[in-house]
Formats: structure tokens, C-alpha cells, sequence
């Protein structure tokens, strides 16, 4: 009997980590929904119930350390096991630098940052305890190589990503941890909702391949793929998701 995989997606609730909620738990994976949004992330588990797959639900601040390991506790609590760590939750708001508020620049450095960085000690460490050889998977971003206007502090967490994620495959390696990046371009979440109301998203549209938004399902897709044995010697990389964001225009 195949044991069943446990993955773990912060930023459940919405966008990019609710549909990988979704497609993780069709595949038969156990699936823990954290967010911060309890609401929204307890509907992510009724729609996985629906279908009839298992979730839990673990109301999250991935900005406070001490939530994110009592994540990683009581999915091991719950399920017995961590396999995969999705290092999905983030935020953004376009504000000229000149303009950027300190309170809005720390609260964006502790989510997207921050965050990941908890979930990869946190998730880390528990599955070195287990002796699971499993993969921490982080979103970054096209915005992590490149620059666009009022992205300052955004742009500052995900080359932070880009860079912690090489940092931590390396040193995890040794435990058969793998750790990549998942960098997607113009995806059509709530986290764009500052761009389309500033009138700037046809712009960001034109540098995509195909002139178009990118879907949540489709970045969902590609993390599952990163996840599975068969894309083991992918390790330590950033995985451009982007349609060509970064190299058409």
C-alpha cells in the first residue's frame, strides 16, 4: 500500500495556493490549507471535501515564527508526515518608493520573506527529524530578476527568495531535501488587484506571450510537477512559470 504524501500550502485561501490546495488533494495527496484569511481557508477544505479529498485547515501568520512551526506540528499531529512545503503566501501593493509607507514595506518583508523563510526552518527541520525526503517549494517571481515601478519592497523579498532558496538546497541536500523556486509572471490573482486599478495591467499583459493573464490552475500545475520524484534533479533552481514574461519584451 502507497503511503499517502502530506503537503503543506500557506496562502490556501485564495489564488495560486487555493488551487494548488485543489490540485494536490485530485492527485491524492493529504493537504493542510493554511492561511490567514479563516473563512476563506476553511472553504478551500470544503471544496477539497466536496470532491472528496482530506484537508485540514490551520489558521496561519506566516509572519510569526512560532505559527508557522505549530503548522508543521500539527499537520505531523494530524497526518504522521510532511512531504511537501509550499511556500506560497505573499502580498503586494504598487506604491512609488518615494511614497512607500515603512509600516506597508516591514509587513510586505514579513510575509514574503519572512514567511518563507519560517516555512523552509520549520518544515526543514521536521522532515530531517523524519527522515522524509521531501520538497520545499517557494513562490517567487519574475519580480525577483526584474524591475518594475512601485514594486520596491516586493522586488526585495523575491530576489530574497530566489537567493534562500539556493541558500537552503544546498545545505539540505545532504538530508535528500529539496528545495526550488516556482517564478510566476502576470498571474490573474487578487494580488494584481492594485495594478488593474491603477489602469497598468494591459502594460504587464503586453510582455506576456500571448497578451494574456496568466491562470492560477496553470502555476498549480507546474508546483505539482516540481513536487514529484520525477523532477528530482531540479534542486536549487527558480523555475520561470512566466509565459515568457522575462525574456519576450
Amino acid at each position: 500500500m502507497t503511503t499517502k504524501r502530506v503537503a503543506v500550502i500557506t496562502g490556501g485561501a485564495s489564488g495560486i495556493g487555493r488551487q494548488s490546495c485543489l490540485k494536490f488533494a485530485r492527485k491524492g495527496d493529504q493537504v493542510v490549507v493554511a492561511d490567514f484569511d479563516g473563512v476563506r481557508g476553511q472553504e478551500t477544505v470544503d471544496l477539497i471535501a466536496a470532491e472528496g479529498g482530506e484537508a485540514l485547515f490551520v489558521q496561519t501568520d506566516v509572519s510569526k515564527f512560532e505559527q508557522v512551526e505549530a503548522l508543521i506540528e500539527e499537520t505531523v499531529n494530524r497526518f504522521g508526515r510532511i512531504d511537501v512545503m509550499f511556500n506560497n503566501a505573499g502580498i503586494g501593493t504598487p506604491t512609488p518608493v518615494l511614497d512607500q509607507k515603512l509600516e506597508d514595506y516591514h509587513r510586505i518583508i514579513d510575509i514574503n520573506q519572512h514567511g518563507v523563510a519560517y516555512g523552509i526552518i520549520a518544515a526543514g527541520k521536521k522532515m530531517r527529524e523524519l527522515n522524509i525526503k521531501g520538497v520545499i517549494i517557494n513562490t517567487t517571481s519574475v519580480f525577483g530578476v526584474l524591475a518594475s515601478p512601485g514594486t520596491f519592497a516586493y522586488h526585495a523579498t523575491k530576489g530574497a527568495v530566489n537567493m534562500m532558496t539556493k541558500s537552503a538546497a544546498l545545505e539540505l541536500s545532504p538530508y535528500g531535501i529539496r528545495v526550488v523556486g516556482v517564478a510566476p509572471g502576470v498571474v490573474d490573482t487578487p494580488i494584481i488587484q492594485g495594478y488593474k486599478d491603477k489602469g497598468i495591467i494591459d502594460a504587464m499583459k503586453a510582455k506576456v506571450m500571448g497578451n494574456k493573464l496568466t491562470q492560477p490552475e496553470q502555476l498549480a500545475d507546474a508546483v505539482y510537477l516540481l513536487s514529484l520524484e520525477e523532477a528530482s534533479a531540479i534542486n536549487g533552481s527558480v523555475v520561470m512559470a512566466d509565459e515568457g514574461y522575462a525574456s519576450f519584451k
